[in-house]
């Protein structure tokens, strides 16, 4: 890569604004629209914010840790920005596209680089309908939620929902149940990555339930239809020892 043109943009944490006010100083500042490469600063939940206002342009997102997990980020490191950023790995994401339609028949649409998710709005248990590529697998799921992953998302809420890691390059998406009650010993499966994931709320009166695509939540949901989107990507750079196939890799063995 030659040499970039690069935009800074952080989260309102106050360590993330010194961070870009001490870039800016050593490197100066684009505007975003006019950018190669956007340096974000901040943690995960910002990273997605960003990646999401980066779908459909022809730039890519460098994150730098100024946040608290950081899993989809690099170390922060004033020095030498330049250079690790032409000698990065670029990791090409491709979104979920969720289609909810709610009790009044409006439908919605989010796209998810994490997960999209189900969840019970009230103290009882959801009541859903699992249908993969047309066909019912599961006519009824009694949960507190159930979720679709990415593989790059897989190790954020599908992880502590006890879905399976998956593997950068596996084509593959996650379905894990939430606090599944029945079947009780359900944990879920793992789907090629053109698959179409449908959701029935079954009892959607009596046991109301909301769809939330990242940050974006549609409230009482009657049925949700999920796919990959291969016509909306958005491209990630990693220093290339800690590439996101690494870190993947690397959570599976950690305790």
């Amino acid at each position: 890569m030659a040499k970039p043109k690069i935009a800074f943009v952080a989260s309102s944490a106050p360590k993330a604004r010194r961070a870009r006010a001490r870039l800016e100083e050593l490197y100066g500042t684009r505007d975003p629209a006019r950018a190669d490469v956007i340096v974000a600063l901040g943690g995960d939940g910002f990273m997605l914010e960003t990646l999401h206002q980066c779908f459909g342009k022809d730039v890519a997102v460098y994150g730098m840790n100024r946040g608290s997990v950081g899993f989809l980020m690099n170390a922060y490191e004033p020095e030498g920005l330049i250079k690790r950023i032409q000698a990065a790995q670029s990791t090409v994401l491709h979104p979920l596209r969720m289609t909810a339609t709610d009790i009044n028949g409006t439908c919605h649409e989010a796209v998810a680089i994490n997960e999209v998710a189900l969840f019970r709005e009230t103290r009882q248990t959801t009541k859903v309908q699992v249908s993969v590529d047309g066909v019912v697998r599961m006519k009824e799921l009694m949960c507190d939620g159930v979720l679709v992953s990415t593989a790059a998302g897989s190790t954020a809420y599908n992880l502590s929902a006890h879905g399976p890691i998956l593997p950068i390059g596996s084509r593959t998406l996650a379905l894990t149940p939430i606090s599944a009650f029945r079947p009780r010993r359900w944990r879920g499966a793992i789907l090629p990555e053109d698959t179409e994931v449908r959701f029935d709320v079954l009892d959607h009166a009596k046991r109301p339930v909301s769809a939330v695509a990242d940050s974006t939540e549609v409230r009482d949901v009657v049925h949700v239809d999920i796919r990959a989107d291969e016509s909306c990507a958005v491209t990630l750079l990693f220093d290339r020892e800690h590439n996101l196939e690494e870190r993947i890799l690397k959570e599976q063995f950690e305790t």
